[in-house]
């Protein structure tokens, strides 16, 4: 399950404005490279939708079938919030409305269509 947490603006090809969705998934425990440590982290991403303001707003909290997955792309330079830093980054996050099992997630295995 996915938990929409906000939205916002953004401008198409043609300076035409529309909201997107803002998605948070799941809690995941990561382990630090560095310390070894664990904390605690989900993932996010955005995707378009045709509704006003008004709207998305209400859609807030309300929760959807889905993961949010990690997928290679071509490198790209982020800058992180916050700090002065730019880092290069070849992986993006994107929206699979379709819900997968225990052993398709462990196994790495595609959902039946």
């Amino acid at each position: 399950m996915v938990t929409i947490t906000g939205f916002a603006k953004r401008m198409n090809s043609e300076e035409k404005e529309f909201n997107v969705l803002l998605l948070q998934g799941e809690i995941e425990l990561i382990q630090s490279k560095e310390s070894g440590r664990f904390y605690a982290t989900a993932k996010t991403c955005s995707i378009p939708c045709t509704f006003n303001d008004l709207m998305c707003q209400g859609l807030i909290g309300k929760t959807l079938p889905g993961n949010i997955e990690k997928v290679q792309c071509d490198p790209y330079d982020y800058h992180i919030p916050g700090t002065d830093e730019i880092i290069s980054l070849a992986y993006s996050y994107y929206y699979d409305p379709i819900e997968r099992t225990m052993e398709q997630e462990v196994f790495q295995m595609k959902p039946a269509a």
